[in-house]
Order: structure tokens, then sequence, then C-alpha cells
């Protein structure tokens, strides 16, 4: 059967990947990128702040072109740290995915604890990448152990709470 007019097929990819794999790294990279404006257009405020402190405007026009000044610089870096974050957490939140699905297509044992991997995997990544030193590493391991079984108790969670509903429905 055919999707087009034209009778050609395409692939589709819904039935080997969840849709939550694609949600999670784009809503964490928005989220990122709101973050990072409001960080980085506050840094760069206070910057112009500090780097024109000495010389303050006298006259109502040179006040005008200060603030319209420091506007277009809050904006500028405001939308380029936005960037940077939201590709750091975006990223970030894809190798959890990346490794959440791996684990989870290993098989049984892995399956059970693939959210707890995910978490160890991506704090793992996350230290060698920044090179982390080892107490701070090791800090990095454990939150992200803590958060994968947090995550795996509400997996579990879920799943038992729907299994109430249908027996007892």
């Amino acid at each position: 059967m055919s999707n087009y007019d034209d009778g050609t097929e395409r692939y589709d990819v819904t039935p080997i990947l969840k849709s939550r794999y694609f949600i999670l790294p784009a809503s964490a990279a928005l989220v990122g990128v709101f973050i990072g404006a409001v960080r980085g257009s506050r840094l760069a405020s206070l910057r112009f702040l500090a780097e024109n402190a000495h010389r303050p405007p006298k006259t109502i026009r040179g006040w005008y072109l200060y603030n319209k000044t420091k506007n277009y610089k809050r904006m500028a870096a405001g939308l380029l740290s936005g960037g940077k974050d939201g590709v750091k957490l975006g990223v970030t939140a894809l190798v959890w995915v990346g490794i959440e699905d791996g684990l989870g297509r290993c098989g049984t044992p892995f399956d059970d604890l693939k959210e707890v991997g995910a978490g160890v995997g991506t704090a793992g990544v996350f230290s060698v990448v920044y090179r982390l030193p080892w107490r701070t590493g090791s800090r990095a391991l454990l939150l992200g152990t803590m958060i994968g079984g947090g995550m795996g108790f509400l997996g579990w969670a879920r799943e038992y709470l729907r299994r109430a509903l249908d027996d007892h429905a």
C-alpha cells in the first residue's frame, strides 16, 4: 500500500524509535535556549555597565544612545549564549536518550536498569568531555545515578498504577 499518490512508499521510523526520543532532546534544547538567553543577556548587561562606569552619559541623547547600545549588546549576547546553551543541553539529552535506547535494546537484564545506566553514562560522558577532576566527576556520577534511579522509579510507579487500574476495572 502506498503512502503517496505517486505510488512511492516512504520509510517510517516510528516503529523503531519512540516519540519521546524525539521530544526529550528538542524540549531540552528549547529550555537551554531560554535559560542561556536570560543568563547571557544579564551577563552582557553587567559587563556593559562595568565597562562604561567611568564615563556616564551627561545628556538626554547620551543616555538614549547608552541604553540603546546596551540593549543591542544584551540581545546579541543573549542570542549567542542561548544558542550555545541550547545545543549543549540538547546534545546532553540526546546522549541520555541514546544510552537509554541502547540499553533497552540489549535485553532483559539491561532493560530494567536502562534509566540508571543512562544517568551514569551521561554523567560519565559529561565528566570526560569537560575533563572534570576525580572528585567532581564522582559527584557527577552519583548525581547521574540518583537522577536515573528517580526516572526508573517513576517509570516503575507509572506501570504499577496502570496495572492496578487495569486489574481494578
